[in-house]
């Protein structure tokens, strides 16, 4: 079961500043001093949360912290920041309010680690996933990149934020974040060219010389010996607990998972490199003609490195050092610069170059972690701003600081209140008006838009003349005079005859966190924050990716006479921006408080913490808080809390929680002005009723207590006799169950013994009685098989001796056949050969009667017959030869029988050709119509080339491809056909040839039914495009290289640029797609080629020969193509082996 504690057990003190009894600054004090000597650095004011920087690491932000505060109510648990930052979250995921979390406090009191406590609580209850987990790291690596670039080291924090930054991290329906937006206000770019004594730059500069690799130090530029730099302050280089090198890496590893690229990295390190650089340019006077000094650069090394590091010409910011341009209007008047206004001009360029590369930072972040769908969003807001601040020398940057603070005070106040009487008027409880010191006069005397000290300031800035600090303060003597929160030496509310410490040049204003005197000196300049209009053109100048971006007003082209508006106005701005904003989210306080100015552990300083309790006013919220009714609580964790002092209300009400309230409070005898009922909570007035309450509690819970523990004791006891005696029932049922087995099994033995003894004796009497059966019928049946035995030998003999018998008879008669057979066969043969003589006789006879008989007709006819029949079988003899001897069907196959006979000559080489023809109309009918056009142009480049072109014999194997590019597959040419409307015939890569040199350059050969087109083989451009009516023939040499000149006729459009000269590898296909396709265009001639060694070529105004020569071969046997003179280039053909 889950034990909560509430805020009220075990307390440290009052965990509830509203509940502190008796209520006095030193009860406060002290309250706070007991509460941190015990490690509780969290205390409540009502819903506002105060926070002490411990100065060293506690064990109270573990993951098991953020499961114990998760979904829990405010004042369920003792008092922490994560009770505060999931009160916020809950009520922006389940109530859609949009909240806003302010911290406060001044310098070193811990508020960039509250904002960090807040993210990271927030993160790790909200939901996961990949992409939910990836923006959850996003807004936290975020803290690193800014801590670098915008935080330093203070007298009084060793990582102070020099700049306020509020980030709105936006939640979809789910509570899951989905990215955020940072704004940020008012960098103190004056650290970067001056730092008080003690203090640093800020951080990443010296991140950045301690972390970084030899390698990336020597691109660039820099040394790691800060001593080298005058930008850096050395008495405060190293600061015990910070690792420079570490947080480096820590830096660079957060720009990469926010989002930054490789070179983008790198950019912005070279523009911190540039800064450093810049604050070693010094500069020396030189006198000029008319006797005024004009600066000039000492050493102009920095300066060289400077300029190489961000791509600017060293002259153009050389002289942007040494001369200033006022333009107005029309006019221009360039004037120099003596040493100081040199200085000023190159500290304000580090000042505005810096503080540009900032902003340029937290714009790219915002691009990184900027929520990516446009749907309504729920947004938590995280203010972490500057404290107020008094320093020994207070100037125009802790003024517009202190103004900032003062507006959040006002803005406390107000929702403070507001929230306070909201809450009185949503439950029905009377409102008392609660006074209180309103700063607003204050805010007024700063911000007045006639009278106020910035809008004098800005009038003084721009206010034409001698403008200086001291005219400045004159003005505010003028009319703040009677204000009675300025004071000066002239104004009436100063004791100046006795308060010496008001000195001539100051003034003093009376803020809500106490007196802060201000030295006028330096106002008006940082207020102007001028950059000569010359450097922000040197600097547009670059060639640096970021500087073009940083500088846009240096752009020649956009010139802006305008004067730009001051520091203080912008401020103002943003501030005002910053409060609408702020008014329209439900707020959460976390007021940090610094217990000691020694940054250490263990150590409360009295008088500092109640200077910052006062000045906070975080008494008059406690005033505030109790001045109505101290304390609140909802009915039903009211009557779950004390139900247990009333008999009627414990240990269930079944009621409304409201009445079980009543009840109870009636049956407590509780004075009814001590508290009241509202709507939905019951408010207490005064603590001691409260601590009362709880007293009642605690005696009643050790009242239960022993209770409880009475009838727990009873319960065990009556539970281990029942246990006892149901162990003695078990053991007494197993006993008799165990006995009566064993018995059992006893008689079970006895049994089976008697029953295998009986079935053993009856089974060997069986036994021997099969037996004796057994041997009788053995004895029968051995007696058996002798008496068949015998019987069978008696028949097997007589049976053979029938066979003997048998067998001798056959053999007998076998050789009385064969006799008898020999002696009818010697009797046919005798009888044949006398029928065969006869008939040869016969015949002789018969062809003796015929040949009488015809004689006369055979002298006669005789030889002609004769000749004709053996003609006849010859070349009957001939063609059946021919069909086994047949070639093959190749009409390539030249192979054919040999002739037999002479006189078959004629015929022989006529069925040879016959045969021929009918075997190549047989191979054409199976070609396709593109086979055929191929045959076609094959037959074309035979009578062209044959016999004329050494190349040819090479080409007559390689197939006519015609589209070697597929430029209508390949996507890299696909904005170059769809440039060619007609249908592509060829595509080829060639050479180009310039007469200038004799080199080649690629170009895309492209041939259509119309046209042939020349297109740059990178990016597909059309170089030239032929009409082929414009093309009057075509000239190739008699070797075997691959050049050819494409004529145009005079006077066409596209001989403008004179004819081209080309090479290619398909040479022999393009001049024979080019001859068939001009043949076959309706409007064009036929194309002569001109098959020559030597031939003209009209390049643009001149006629150039090509001339081909042979020559020993060179560069791996290449044709190579030389200008020889104007007239003529030269091409050398290795000579073939």
């Amino acid at each position: 079961m889950e034990v909560k504690t509430s805020l009220l057990d075990n307390m440290i003190g009052v965990g509830d500043m509203v509940l502190l009894e008796p209520l006095s600054e030193d009860s406060f004090i002290e309250n706070l001093r007991n509460r941190f000597d015990h490690n509780e650095i969290y205390t409540y004011i009502g819903s506002v949360v105060i926070s002490m920087n411990p100065y060293r690491s506690l064990p109270i932000f573990t993951p098991d912290k953020v499961e114990e505060y998760r979904n829990r109510n405010f004042y369920e648990l003792s008092p922490h920041i994560y009770a505060l930052a999931d009160e916020a979250y809950r009520s922006l995921r389940d109530q859609d309010k949009d909240q806003c979390i302010l911290i406060t406090g001044e310098s070193g009191a811990g508020k960039t680690e509250a904002s960090k406590l807040v993210m990271s609580y927030v993160a790790a209850v909200c939901g996961k996933g990949q992409e939910v987990n990836k923006v959850k790291e996003q807004l936290l690596q975020s803290n690193p990149v800014l801590e670098a670039f915008g935080n330093a080291k203070t007298v009084r924090n060793d990582n102070s934020s020099r700049f306020g930054k509020y980030m709105d991290i936006e939640f979809d329906f789910k509570g899951d974040p989905l990215g955020g937006v940072i704004s940020n206000y008012l960098l103190e770019k004056s650290r970067v060219v001056k730092q008080p004594r003690g203090e640093r730059n800020f951080h990443v500069f010296y991140q950045l010389l301690s972390g970084a690799s030899d390698d990336t130090l020597k691109k660039l530029k820099l040394d790691r010996d800060f001593s080298k730099y005058n930008y850096l302050s050395l008495d405060s280089a190293a600061v015990n607990g910070l690792d420079d090198a570490a947080n480096f890496r820590t830096v660079r590893n957060a720009m990469q998972i926010v989002g930054f690229m490789e070179d983008e990295v790198q950019s912005v390190l070279e523009l911190v490199a540039a800064v450093l650089k810049l604050g070693n340019i010094e500069f020396k006077p030189e006198s000029r003609c008319n006797g005024s000094d004009e600066s000039r650069i000492k050493d102009k090394n920095d300066l060289k490195e400077m300029c190489e590091l961000l791509g600017i010409e060293q002259s153009v910011l050389e002289r942007a050092f040494s001369y200033r341009t006022v333009e107005a209007k029309l006019e221009k008047v360039s004037t120099t610069l003596n040493v100081s206004q040199a200085y000023y001009a190159r500290d304000a360029l580090a000042k505005n170059l810096y503080s540009r590369l900032f902003s340029w930072l937290v714009t790219r972040i915002n691009e990184s972690i900027k929520a990516q769908t446009k749907a309504r969003h729920k947004v938590m807001g995280v203010l972490d701003i500057y404290g107020f601040e008094i320093f020994e020398e207070n100037s125009f940057e802790q003024f517009i600081i202190n103004y900032c603070n003062e507006k959040l005070q006002q803005i406390f106040i107000e929702l403070t209140l507001r929230e306070e009487q909201e809450e009185y008027i949503r439950e029905g409880i009377e409102w008392t008006n609660i006074e209180y010191f309103n700063n607003a006069i204050i805010c007024d005397l700063i911000e007045n838009h006639q009278n106020g000290i910035l809008a004098m300031l800005d009038e003084e800035c721009l206010r034409p003349g001698t403008v200086t600090d001291e005219t400045f303060l004159d003005k505010l003597n003028t009319i703040c005079a009677e204000h009675q929160h300025f004071e000066s030496r002239l104004s009436k509310n100063s004791k100046f005859i006795t308060d010496h410490s008001l000195p001539h040049n100051c003034f003093r204003i009376q803020h809500y966190a106490g007196k802060v005197l201000y030295r006028a000196e330096g106002f008006v300049d940082k207020n102007n924050d001028l950059l000569y209009r010359d450097l922000s053109q040197a600097m547009y100048k670059a060639n640096h990716s970021l500087i073009k971006q940083l500088f846009p007003e240096g752009n020649p082209a956009k010139v802006n006479l305008k004067r730009p508006l001051t520091a203080g106005f912008q401020f103002k701005a943003s501030v005002g921006t910053l409060m609408r904003n702020l008014q329209t989210k439900n707020p959460n306080y976390i007021r940090c408080i610094k217990p000691n100015d020694k940054k250490a552990s263990h150590i409360f300083t009295d008088s500092l913490v109640c200077h910052q309790v006062r000045y906070l006013g975080l008494m008059e919220n406690v005033r505030v808080r109790r001045a109505g009714y101290a304390f609140r609580q909802a009915y039903e964790p009211c009557l779950e809390r004390y139900k247990m002092l009333c008999k009627q209300t414990w240990p269930h009400w079944r009621g409304p929680a409201r009445e079980g309230v009543e009840v109870l409070m009636a049956d407590l005898q509780v004075p009814t002005e001590e508290f009241s009922y509202g709507r939905s909570k019951i408010f207490i007035r005064n603590p001691r009723t409260l601590f009362s309450l709880e007293e009642r509690r605690r005696q009643c819970l050790q009242d239960l207590a022993t209770l409880i523990q009475k009838i727990y004791r009873g319960w065990k006891c009556r539970c281990h006799f029942l246990l006892l005696k149901k162990s003695q029932i078990v053991v007494s049922a197993w006993y008799r169950r165990y006995a009566q087995q064993k018995k059992y099994q006893k008689i079970k033995s006895a049994t089976t013994v008697v029953q295998s003894y009986t079935r053993g004796w009856q089974a060997r009497k069986l036994l021997r009685e099969l037996k004796y059966q057994k041997r009788c019928k053995e004895a029968v049946t051995t007696i058996a098989a002798f008496w068949h035995g015998t019987q069978a030998r008696m028949e097997l003999r007589r049976l053979k001796q029938e066979v003997r018998n048998i067998h001798a008879v056959t053999v007998i008669w076998a050789y009385w056949q064969g006799t008898k057979a020999r002696r009818e066969l010697r009797r046919l043969k005798e009888e044949a050969r006398r029928k065969h003589a006869v008939a040869v006789i016969w015949a002789y006879w018969q062809g003796l009667k015929v040949r009488r008989e015809y004689r006369k007709f055979f002298r006669a006819n005789a030889g002609k017959k004769i000749y004709d029949f053996t003609i006849q079988r010859i070349i009957q003899k001939y063609l059946l030869g021919m069909k086994r001897t047949i070639p093959s069907m190749s009409p390539v196959d030249k192979s054919w029988p040999a002739r037999p006979y002479r006189f078959l000559d004629g015929v022989h080489t006529e069925l040879r050709r016959i045969f021929h023809h009918w075997r190549c109309k047989k191979y054409r009918s199976q070609f396709t119509e593109e086979t055929k056009a191929v045959y076609e142009e094959k037959l074309e480049a035979s009578e062209i080339f044959k016999d004329k072109k050494a190349l040819y014999p090479s080409s007559v194997s390689q197939p006519f491809k015609g589209d070697y590019l597929e430029i209508s597959k390949n996507p890299k040419y696909q904005k170059l056909n769809s440039a060619v409307d007609e249908k592509v015939l060829l595509a080829d890569v060639v050479n180009k040839i310039n007469r200038a040199n004799g080199k080649g350059t690629a170009r895309i050969f492209l041939l259509t039914k119309n046209s042939v087109v020349l297109a740059d083989q990178k990016t597909g451009q059309v170089k030239a495009s032929v009409p082929l009516p414009d093309l009057t023939s075509v000239s190739v040499s008699t070797q075997s290289d691959g050049f050819f000149a494409l004529k145009l006729k005079e006077g066409s459009a596209s001989a403008i640029k004179g004819d081209f000269l080309l090479s290619s590898e398909h040479l022999i296909e393009i001049i024979t797609k080019l001859h068939r396709t001009g043949a076959t265009a309706a409007d064009s001639e036929q194309l002569n080629i001109d098959i020559s060694d030597e031939f003209l070529v009209q390049f643009k105004h001149d006629k150039v020969c090509v001339k081909f020569i042979q020559g020993a071969p060179k560069n791996g046997n290449s044709v190579s193509c030389k200008r020889k003179n104007n007239r003529l280039l030269e091409v050398s053909v290795p000579t073939s082996a």
